[in-house]
């Protein structure tokens, strides 16, 4: 086992992503290399980070790699939002994502500001 598969903020991260690819699976046909696939990269990109950054052992490369984490998170949001506007998902499925996203921010966030990754969780 990785030491990033020991991680709950990790795990929490593909949780996300799967909810990420079941909201994208509803998304017409002509979204299939726009909105779907970026949302989906993003939320992707969330757990390759955390796994990248369980890795390394530089204080500073932490919190980078939290912050570009943290980032994909907010990529995730921002597209939500342009689905919710343009009625590709409910206000409910947008609620849920957001809540989750919210979540895995604080992790993150929490994570790269006070400690290495790997020594947490």
């Amino acid at each position: 086992m990785f030491n990033f598969e020991k991680l709950e903020v990790w795990h929490k991260a593909v949780e996300f992503a799967d909810r990420v690819y079941v909201v994208a699976r509803s998304f017409p046909e002509e979204e299939r290399f726009g909105l779907t696939s970026q949302m989906r990269r993003a939320a992707v990109s969330i757990l390759s980070h955390i796994a990248e950054v369980s890795s390394r052992s530089c204080k500073s490369d932490f919190a980078r790699f939290g912050q570009m984490a943290s980032g994909s998170v907010f990529e995730v949001v921002s597209q939500a939002t342009v689905c919710r506007r343009q009625g590709l998902i409910s206000q409910a499925a947008f609620s849920q994502l957001y809540a989750a996203a919210a979540e895995r921010s604080k992790m993150l966030m929490k994570r790269s500001l006070n400690q290495p990754l790997s020594t947490i969780d």
